[in-house]
């Protein structure tokens, strides 16, 4: 069984032409730590900057995410914006496709060199790409996640690790009380725990690391399980989970409490799944406002629906964390 756990996610503020080499940089930097080899590497870089400097040039500033996929060996490079947009996509994701009034530089470019690349746009609202460069040989799974500590600070105390055996996806979501370096600790020690026997049922996750919380400040956490037996959850504390469908958001509701502190008994709901939902586990970095608008449309893919919560919902004053699983994942 493979177990990953998250990295934290670089994020570059895009407001001045220089942020455009520290985006390159961060991205070449994390495609060595993921270990690819030094051609994806450089696509990677080359990615970065393309996405960068349309962000730069066209839409007035934004954030670029870089990030040690959890979906396969890899990296994942995303870039948000809410400048002019663009009416027609595929007009502008043709090479040299550009004006000085809409995003479109490079786009043909990123498509060539990504695995995958996925992107969004309106005029008004702004656009969103998310680009993903993985190992020879593999496609990734339909997840993505994001992982942020307080703005400013170095240590999260929000934490995400997943584990995949065949038909079968778990993963957890950590938020260590507060934040810092004391939060972080106890996220650390729940993810050990986690990586340790990713397999036991949800409950006994929660009783074991319980146990190895009691000398920390204590966590909220929720597990969830995607198997052809459907959704199985299982959440103490204030760690977000929805279920998404279109024209539909079922919450997953958490029982009150502290792991390592006070741990009420838990148990499991399991979900049967169609097959055509997106699940979502997120800390309270993320904020709620974006909910009602996602029962009012279609789904979102799954990297995009990420990348925009992290830029328009984070809270900046708070660790962030979330990992979300796109229609049907887990179940084939």
């Amino acid at each position: 069984m493979t177990v990953v756990d998250a990295a934290l996610t670089r994020l570059i503020h895009i407001d001045h032409i220089s942020a455009v080499y520290a985006a390159t940089r961060a991205a070449r930097e994390v495609a060595a730590e993921a270990g690819l080899p030094e051609v994806l590497a450089e696509r990677t870089a080359v990615i970065a900057s393309e996405l960068a400097t349309n962000l730069d040039k066209h839409a007035g500033g934004g954030a670029v995410f870089v990030q040690r996929s959890l979906a396969g060996p890899g990296v994942e490079v995303h870039a948000v914006d809410t400048g002019p947009g663009m009416d027609d996509l595929a007009h502008w994701r043709v090479d040299g496709h550009t004006t000085t009034e809409t995003l479109g530089t490079g786009l043909g470019a990123v498509g060539r060199l990504a695995t995958d690349f996925r992107i969004r746009s309106a005029p008004g609202v702004g656009t969103v790409a998310a680009a993903r460069v993985l190992a020879p040989g593999h496609h990734g799974a339909d997840l993505a996640h994001v992982r942020l500590p307080r703005e400013g600070e170095e240590r999260c105390g929000d934490a995400v690790a997943v584990s995949a055996m065949p038909g079968v996806r778990t993963a957890v979501v950590v938020d260590g009380l507060g934040h810092g370096p004391e939060a972080s600790d106890a996220a650390e020690a729940a993810i050990a725990v986690f990586r340790g026997d990713p397999d036991r049922a949800l409950p006994e996750h929660l009783n074991a690391m319980h146990r190895a919380l009691r000398q920390t400040r204590g966590a909220a956490i929720a597990l969830a399980r995607l198997s052809e037996r459907g959704l199985e959850f299982c959440g103490v504390g204030n760690v977000s989970g929805l279920v998404l469908t279109p024209g539909q958001t079922r919450p997953l509701l958490s029982v009150p409490g502290v792991v390592g502190l006070t741990l009420p008994p838990v148990r499991a709901r399991t979900l049967p799944l169609t097959g055509h939902e997106l699940l979502v586990l997120h800390t309270d970095g993320i904020g709620t406002a974006w909910r009602g608008s996602a029962a009012l449309g279609p789904l979102p893919a799954t990297a995009l629906f990420a990348a925009d919560l992290a830029h328009r919902h984070r809270d900046l004053r708070d660790d962030a964390a979330l990992i979300a699983f796109g229609p049907g994942e887990g179940l084939s």
